[in-house]
């Protein structure tokens, strides 16, 4: 996990601004999260510690929480206990990822008496536990018993314990020689393997950044030569110097379709062009971004599941549809055969009588005169016979014109599902889900639902700049994609689309100039990047000027045909000037 205990040293630098601080209120707003409002002369601030598993953390938060009317029991018991009493100490025993709050308290009879809150962030093993003076266990967010665990019990009225030593050191307070000794220890078959195994409070991400500074890889430590071991000495001297100092440069990975994937408190470089980075000014606000950012998305997630269950199974239906009406059409393509016959029986028919089972004849069809057995029923007529191959024939053809009809409305209502769903993968707020979910509900595919609460308000288009200064305005969804095209845009305005491939619409605003080379190539990148196509190279990507763009009549939510295009090529990673994409 990316908050480690070398970041959570860097958290416990931050907090200790909150020493001598009064404990004024404490909520619970959810089982494994509390917050503690502590009062400092420079006003109240909200200290944040999680238990959850996928979002251990501490840190003090901005961010309003819903609290239940009736609050849970340990709640109950840290208002008690904690409520009214000072925070004297914080306290982190070397890179462990335990932080050790100290409360100077006023028991029941008036006797002052220290209580510590452990806030213990290691992932799914993450705990808050309250202990009095003696080391006992008061009552803890989540009670650990032998059920769960053989090694370390977490219950009331039980000597409070930490996990046992490992072994493994504190690079901030090791010299640098010392920590490389300890790393050239563990033989693994890399060095940030290696790293993780010799070091305490050491996340992954801080691993392969220190390998990827000594050798721009991940080879083992055997391997390195005398100067990659000194360029890796160097990087864990500065890191442990930038924690030290409180000189960090707290930093967010992002990928290229801007989805969050790590945290740092140093610069990342690891990942060359592949990945972005944004910077933060503190740990604590690292932190509120990251985990909230990675809730709302996890929340959006959730509020699109239903959608995003539906488009699947309507996708999956449509395919099997289409590979079925395949098969009939192929069988279709055998109707010349029945008109063959028919014709055949009706040139022979003075040869033939009723109850004849076969028809040996040459085919006058062929320039060789090849001979054929057409079978006959020995029940009908020669005559009926013939009129059973033609209706045969008949009903092949007819049904060779629907099926062609039927394939090409399924691939378009298939076309239509695919773009949605590339839409909903898109979406960024719960107001882009709702706008899908009434657009799937006017092409019905949804039932309408009462409506409850604000009505979702319509965001508008994505707005990019080229290097060269022309505006690019992004559809959506496919809604705000016809009006892009149909209603914003101009005749003289470029129209980009990537080729046979679900995307949004694109527009180049040229405010009746020509657009530039420049701008068609960087508009086509952002084309690529909001399509299906997302992360892949040499991505098609059809122009035309707006002029040339037609809606069929009926057809679904950006559906469009367009003539005079052509096509370029571009990598959807390609950084385009300085925006940032």
């Amino acid at each position: 996990m990316a908050l480690d205990g070398a970041f959570l040293y860097a958290v416990k630098n931050e907090l200790d601004i909150l020493i001598g601080a009064k404990c004024d209120k404490i909520f619970q707003p959810s089982n494994d999260e509390i917050i503690v409002m502590l009062r400092t002369f420079s006003g109240t601030k909200r200290l944040l510690i999680s238990a959850n598993a996928n979002n251990a953390r501490v840190h003090i938060t901005q961010q309003p929480s819903d609290n239940p009317k009736t609050p849970p029991m340990f709640c109950m018991l840290l208002r008690k206990r904690l409520c009214g009493g000072k925070l004297i100490d914080i306290r982190q025993s070397g890179l462990d990822r335990i932080l050790f709050f100290d409360f100077e308290c006023i028991n029941e009879l008036g006797d002052i008496e220290i209580l510590t809150l452990a806030a213990e962030i290691m992932g799914r093993h993450s705990n808050i536990v309250l202990v009095d003076s003696g080391s006992k266990v008061i009552d803890s967010i989540k009670r650990i018993g032998t059920d769960k665990s053989r090694v370390r019990l977490v219950l009331p009225n039980i000597t409070y314990t930490t996990l046992p030593d490992d072994g493994k050191i504190s690079f901030v307070e090791s010299d640098a020689d010392t920590v490389i000794c300890r790393i050239a220890e563990c033989r693994s078959s890399c060095l940030s393997k290696s790293i993780i195994a010799a070091l305490q409070g050491v996340s992954p991400i801080l691993a392969r950044e220190w390998s990827y500074a000594a050798s721009s890889g991940d080879k083992p430590f055997c391997d390195l030569s005398d100067s990659e071991i000194n360029r890796l000495k160097t990087a864990i001297s500065q890191t442990r110097n930038a924690l030290v100092e409180k000189k960090c440069d707290f930093t967010i990975v992002y990928d290229q379709s801007g989805n969050l994937k790590d945290f740092s408190f140093i610069k990342i470089y690891q990942y060359g062009t592949l990945m972005q980075t944004q910077t933060h000014s503190c740990a604590c606000q690292t932190l509120e971004h990251f985990y909230s950012e990675r809730d709302a998305s996890l929340r959006l997630r959730q509020r699109a599941d239903d959608l995003f269950k539906l488009l699947s199974s309507a996708q999956e239906r449509l395919l099997r549809k289409i590979a079925l009406q395949k098969e009939e059409l192929l069988e279709c393509s055998r109707k010349d055969y029945f008109k063959l016959c028919g014709d055949l029986i009706s040139a022979n028919l003075y040869k033939l009588s009723k109850g004849d089972t076969v028809l040996v004849t040459e085919n006058f069809y062929d320039e060789n005169m090849a001979v054929v057995e057409i079978p006959l029923d020995s029940t009908l007529t020669p005559s009926q016979n013939a009129q059973k191959y033609y209706n045969e024939y008949r009903k092949k053809s007819t049904a060779q014109i629907k099926l062609t009809q039927q394939i090409e409305l399924a691939s378009d209502e298939l076309a239509y599902i695919e773009s949605v769903s590339d839409s909903l993968t898109r979406a960024q707020t719960e107001d882009d889900v709702m706008l899908l979910r009434q657009e799937l509900i006017s092409s019905g595919y949804l039932k309408a639902r009462k409506a409850k609460g604000i009505k979702p308000r319509e965001t508008p288009p994505y707005c990019f700049h080229s290097s060269d200064g022309f505006e690019i305005l992004v559809g959506r969804n496919n809604v705000q994609n016809d009006k892009l095209t149909f209603k914003i845009a101009q005749k003289s305005d470029v129209w980009l689309h990537t080729k046979d491939i679900p995307g949004s619409h694109v527009i180049i605003i040229t405010n009746g100039f020509e657009a530039s080379e420049t701008a068609i190539l960087e508009a086509a990148v952002i084309a690529a990047r909001h399509s299906k196509a997302n992360g892949s190279n040499q991505v098609p990507v059809d122009w035309c000027l707006v002029k040339y763009v037609k809606k069929p009549n009926g057809a679904k939510p950006g559906k469009v045909i367009f003539t005079h295009n052509k096509t370029v090529f571009v990598d959807s990673l390609e950084k385009i000037g300085d925006e940032d994409i």
